[in-house]
């Protein structure tokens, strides 16, 4: 029986753990972090997978547990693989690699499907992707599914799933080396808690350990100035280490290494995820509002797309305003489409009877200069155009920079709520280059590195500058089965 260990223990990892069992190999997953933080961001997600359908047939394979009530009460619409090729190259500029998206998209509703398998249930992302019209929920933006008690839940179920497999999960257990002889991997150096080393053999090695957010060193390198200020969404463990030990070896760097998934997170959230309050202190209902800057001043087209193809990089925008910070502002006609985490506890929050007292309580910003802004936002609605958060509505403004391409409302009902955010990074793009059809990692010349596989966030070439929302769980599950199958195979040759 050939070992096979995996190097992160979230989403891609446990896909990789399972998938490396699946074909008869003994699998060992080492985890930085302790059991309690196990799960890398997965952990801190709400869950979201980006599948694509033909309708609801489909996704009765997924969510078998929805009686005829509910599927009634639900109009899900399609979407089609083409709609899911369309979304990537929109967002990443038609930068994504073609074979690396190809195996996405083929691949993200039978991955779905084998994680129903494994237990993984999933439900209607009824809480941030539909709004009730005429009695049904209609869902948008081509994201419809979530698992089951979002990125904990997944964590869970999919740990569990391992422990039933006979995997053997080691916590606390930092990877800092990777082992080679004659060109052929042989094992990973470890190091404990107590900082004392081991070498674990190996026959194949997967590397799911994330990208490198949580490593403010490196964002300044790679990002750029400005980017050590930057909040971490999710988990400290994330520090490049998989990415370093590939590249030590000889691994061939891919992808946007200036780039990477950053969104609106609260601005006096902690520098690190908290996993009580998971994606809590992200704040994405932008398009019904606008948001301006220390100087009063808006700085994007809240309403360029759907929230979930533009959310991922608006955080950079957030970054590069003055204080590094923004007010996101709402009045009364939209609050009660408000997502859930503009009602949690921890959130920065001011409200205000008119707009004068609104402008005298947004702390950092120049109150004359945002009521100008917001005298000149009003004018410029086309108010003759019919609101509709259920589509890309076409209520724009004219005669104003930036304009606002849809869900345009003018700002003129009290009461009015104010929150104040900053950059959340949640990871970056830049990573290691893979082979499409086996999830193994290419070295600088081209050629596979006998017995290295990668998966989830660390893999470079699948996103830039932005990514379709609920993509980065399917990205990770997805290659995590390829890399798990292909090193148990490689394990298995020998």
């Amino acid at each position: 029986m050939s070992n096979v260990v995996v190097i992160g223990a979230g989403n891609a990892g446990l896909c990789a753990a399972l998938a490396a069992a699946e074909q008869g190999a003994r699998v060992t997953v080492l985890e930085r972090a302790p059991l309690g933080e196990r799960g890398g961001n997965s952990a801190f997600t709400a869950g979201a997978f980006r599948v694509t359908y033909d309708g609801a047939g489909d996704l009765r394979r997924l969510m078998p547990d929805l009686t005829e009530a509910e599927w009634e009460a639900n109009d899900f619409g399609s979407y089609p693989v083409e709609s899911f090729y369309d979304d990537m190259a929109r967002v990443t500029e038609s930068r994504c690699d073609p074979d690396l998206t190809e195996t996405l998209v083929s691949g993200s509703l039978p991955t779905a499907e084998w994680l129903r398998a494994k237990g993984v249930r999933f439900g209607p992302m009824y809480h941030s992707q539909a709004f009730k019209v005429d009695g049904r929920f209609r869902f948008w933006g081509g994201l419809t599914v979530e698992a089951v008690g979002g990125g904990l839940g997944l964590v869970d179920t999919l740990s569990a799933s391992a422990e039933r497999a006979g995997i053997s999960l080691i916590y606390e257990t930092r990877a800092v080396a990777l082992k080679q002889r004659a060109g052929k991997l042989i094992g990973v150096e470890t190091r404990a808690r107590d900082g004392s080393t081991e070498v674990i053999p190996a026959d194949a090695v997967v590397l799911a350990s994330g990208g490198f957010q949580a490593n403010a060193e490196w964002r300044t390198r790679y990002l750029g100035p400005g980017w050590d200020l930057a909040k971490v969404r999710g988990t400290r463990f994330n520090t490049g280490d998989g990415i370093r030990m590939a590249l030590d070896i000889g691994a061939r760097a891919r992808g946007n290494w200036s780039g990477c998934h950053a969104v609106g997170w609260d601005r006096n959230a902690p520098d690190f995820g908290d996993r009580r309050v998971g994606d809590g202190f992200q704040k994405h209902s932008y398009p019904f509002g606008i948001m301006v800057n220390a100087d009063g001043r808006r700085f994007v087209d809240e309403g360029a797309d759907f929230r979930n193809l533009t959310y991922a990089r608006y955080g950079r925008e957030v970054l590069a305003q003055p204080h590094q910070f923004a007010w996101q502002i709402f009045d009364s006609k939209v609050t009660g489409l408000l997502r859930d985490e503009y009602r949690i506890k921890q959130v920065t929050r001011v409200t205000a009877d008119t707009i004068e007292d609104l402008a005298r309580k947004l702390d950092g910003v120049d109150p004359d200069a945002f009521l100008d802004t917001v005298k000149r936002y009003n004018e410029a609605v086309r108010v003759s155009i019919p609101f509709n958060p259920n589509v890309k509505d076409g209520r724009s403004t004219e005669g104003i920079t930036p304009p606002k391409s849809n869900w345009a409302n003018r700002i003129d009902a009290p009461p009015y709520e104010a929150y104040m955010i900053t950059c959340g990074i949640t990871f970056t793009f830049g990573g290691l280059d893979i082979d499409p059809r086996t999830g193994a990692v290419r070295a600088d010349e081209g050629h596979p590195i006998p017995g290295l596989f990668a998966c989830g966030e660390l893999v470079g070439g699948l996103f830039f500058f932005n990514y379709p929302g609920g993509s980065g769980l399917t990205s990770g599950a997805v290659f995590g089965r390829l890399a798990g199958t292909g090193a148990g195979r490689f394990g298995a040759q020998g």
